[in-house]
């Protein structure tokens, strides 16, 4: 189908900041066929371009001199099984949170830690979101993407996605070059809860559940996630703003002699991984605003827009913490969101 563009597209509502600007053009992709089509006419020759899913990890700087493109592909469905696993594709436009729940609801679990994250299943692959001990790369076992250069479409195993922490290729060498259109999941048929982070074991604990189901699991990630995170249609906000710092064994253990109570989680690979939330409360910034942005009250990771506030507004606050913390901690926080 042919690509309507709409020209001077207001975006406010289409990040979760709230956050005003407009598109010079914008159009919905509903399809990869579309998306395949747009490119080998020429739609995208000579532009500046920008893939858009839920807007929940942008910060809309002002008025954009791009083309926005919405990715609304929808569709769910069980594609293969064996002994070990099923899997489940979805379309780049299905939400997050509805997606995980229809797979518990298909009894199909796997992804239950990462319920209530907002944001679209082609987004998920992008960032590797994760929560609660479990990043959504673990999960994925291959992906769909249009390359935006040639227009054709394009098959990533999960080795292939290079995932990290809050990373992947599609943020490094493959940045703005492939839009999602489709993610394929490989959910376990030997279930294990994943219970090692401690606000969820304590949650079951506190409830009194030993061997939790799934439904169990999404219901206490979901309870956790309230308590500490507002709701983004309530109080404009991206999530976690901060990735949590990775230092090494000693860079820690210097940290530690001044700050005996500082949250630092061992990785695989021989570093420590700092909570940032802690190092933006030390540094005073826990419910505190700058004009109409701030932190969180209940979560100092979390950056808010308490109304009115403007990109310009947001990034001013971005450099206060991030000063603070450097001039505190000597550790250089890097923001999750993209500044569009």
């Amino acid at each position: 189908m042919p690509t309507v563009f709409q020209k001077d597209y207001p975006l406010d509502t289409l990040n979760t900041l709230r956050l005003p600007g407009r598109a010079r053009r914008f159009a919905e992709i509903v399809s990869a066929g579309q998306l395949v089509e747009l490119v080998r006419g020429g739609g995208l020759t000579g532009e500046r371009f920008f893939v858009l899913g839920g807007g929940s990890n942008i910060v809309v700087s002002g008025d954009v001199d791009a083309t926005v493109l919405r990715m609304c592909i929808p569709g769910r469905e069980l594609v293969a099984s064996d002994d070990d696993a099923h899997y489940v594709r979805a379309g780049a436009g299905e939400n997050w949170h509805e997606f995980v729940a229809w797979t518990l609801e298909m009894g199909w679990p796997g992804l239950e830690n990462l319920a209530l994250i907002p944001g679209t299943v082609g987004a998920a692959p992008i960032q590797n979101i994760g929560a609660y001990g479990l990043e959504v790369g673990e999960c994925i076992h291959s992906l769909e993407a249009v390359d935006l250069r040639s227009g054709t479409l394009v098959s990533f195993d999960r080795e292939a996605c290079c995932f990290a922490y809050r990373d992947s290729i599609f943020k490094q060498d493959a940045a703005n070059r492939f839009a999602v259109t489709a993610v394929t999941f490989r959910l376990p048929k030997r279930w294990l809860p994943i219970l090692r982070y401690a606000d969820l074991a304590r949650e079951m604990s506190s409830r009194g559940i030993v061997a939790p189901r799934p439904a169990q699991v999404m219901e206490a990630v979901i309870a956790i996630r309230q308590r500490k995170l507002p709701d983004p249609a309530v109080i404009g906000n991206a999530g976690s703003f901060f990735k949590n710092p990775v230092v090494s064994v000693e860079r820690c253990k210097k940290l530690l002699e001044f700050n005996p109570d500082m949250p630092h989680y061992p990785q695989p690979d021989g570093h420590e991984k700092i909570a940032a939330g802690w190092l933006i409360e030390k540094c005073g910034w826990k419910g505190h605003a700058d004009g109409p942005v701030g932190m969180y009250e209940h979560q100092a990771l979390v950056l808010v827009n308490m109304g009115g506030a403007l990109g310009t507004d947001v990034l001013r606050v971005v450099a206060s913490v991030r000063r603070d913390v450097v001039e505190r901690f000597g550790i250089a926080l890097e923001m999750e969101p993209v500044v569009l």
